[in-house]
């Protein structure tokens, strides 16, 4: 016996009907005002709302200090430092309230500081990779060391910036750094052909001398411009779709506006270290040879002697795993662990499932260390 047909009582009740109508109505034309609003700028994310403290600044470069939400007796006494790129804002640490790793870490117990590299100007387009990490990346910890009255003290590096925090642990062995976390770390080039931009960076075809004497520092919107085109129809078509589509959810609209300011907000590139890391690490690989030099010594990663977590997202196109992994064969360290997570090069650190899946693991490697 076949069974009766089912119909939606709407189609049957011109009232339900109209009613379902009026709701879709309201709802698309609330959903069209809202994307009306974010193109017009009328709506503005708030980000990096966790309370801080500016304690010390160089040049454009700035620490902030975040202190500890719990009672004195839960407080760790080793200090975290953290450290980003050279090429975006450090604010994605503290993207927005319910999605912050600096919040997350301040209400484990760790005194947080991190280090704003700032805005450079043209007056710092000389500015190279030892600057960075011999000299303003030193004088910020012993700042820190100061005002946190400890010697000892972890550092956390992402993406470039786990590349400075790498030169300084190599170079600083016994300056007080216990922990050091590399977080999607572009460390090692030997496998050009991974992605995209071994062709793009190629000397036959691209020529980095002539960029940096033209420009000075290269414009943030180019960098940006190029990390795109490895996923041109994601982020140029999909990553709208998904806002349209979504428009009458005020938490994904939020998460969506906060995540994309900080896309939309790059800082230039100093000239001198951006040709410098096209050549000497990217071309030549130095770094995971020992042979790259600053300031007439050796930077060997061997000498890295600080217990290592080394964190790599496996669905990273801007820095595949290839160059992340082999450093675990090359630091001195006798305490390292090597932690594979699932998701992109930024959605491991600072999308919906970080919470509960990175920063617990971070968390907990991080405590048994910091006491």
């Amino acid at each position: 016996m076949t069974a009766a047909p089912s119909y939606q009582p709407s189609l049957c009740n011109p009232l339900a009907l109209s009613e379902q109508m009026y709701t879709e109505m309201a709802r698309i034309y609330a959903a069209t005002r809202t994307g009306s609003q974010i193109a017009s700028g009328k709506i503005r994310p708030k980000v990096g709302q966790t309370p801080k403290e500016k304690i010390w600044t160089l040049n454009k470069s700035t620490l902030y200090y975040y202190y500890p939400q719990v009672p004195d007796e839960r407080v760790y006494r080793v200090p975290l430092l953290l450290v980003f790129a050279l090429i975006n804002r450090p604010y994605i640490f503290d993207l927005r309230p319910g999605n912050s790793f600096i919040e997350f870490m301040v209400q484990q117990g760790y005194p947080v500081y991190l280090l704003d590299w700032g805005t450079p100007g043209a007056e710092d387009a000389h500015l190279d990779f030892a600057d960075f990490a011999l000299d303003y990346l030193p004088r910020a910890i012993r700042k820190m060391q100061a005002h946190a009255g400890s010697h000892a003290f972890s550092m956390l590096g992402w993406c470039i910036g786990a590349t400075l925090a790498a030169i300084y642990a190599a170079r600083h062995p016994d300056d007080g750094l216990r922990n050091l976390l590399l977080l999607t770390a572009p460390l090692d080039f030997t496998e050009k052909g991974a992605g995209p931009f071994s062709i793009w960076l190629d000397e036959r075809y691209f020529n980095v001398d002539a960029l940096v004497a033209q420009m000075g520092n290269i414009p943030g919107e180019m960098i940006d411009w190029g990390n795109k085109m490895l996923k041109p129809v994601e982020n140029f078509i999909g990553n709208y779709i998904r806002l349209w589509d979504n428009l009458d959810n005020p938490g994904i609209v939020e998460s969506w506006q906060a995540m994309n300011t900080w896309i939309s907000d790059p800082v230039p590139f100093p000239g001198a270290a951006f040709r410098q890391w096209i050549v000497e690490f990217f071309r030549e690989n130095k770094f995971i040879q020992g042979e790259l030099r600053m300031r007439g010594r050796l930077v060997d990663p061997t000498h890295i002697t600080a217990a290592v977590l080394n964190i790599i997202a496996d669905k990273d196109h801007l820095v595949p795993s290839c160059q992340s992994t082999s450093i675990m064969d090359r630091i001195g360290s006798t305490d390292k662990e090597l932690l594979t997570v699932p998701g992109g090069h930024i959605g491991i650190m600072a999308g919906s499932n970080a919470r509960k899946r990175l920063w617990p693991q971070m968390d907990a490697w991080l405590s048994t260390r910091s006491r």
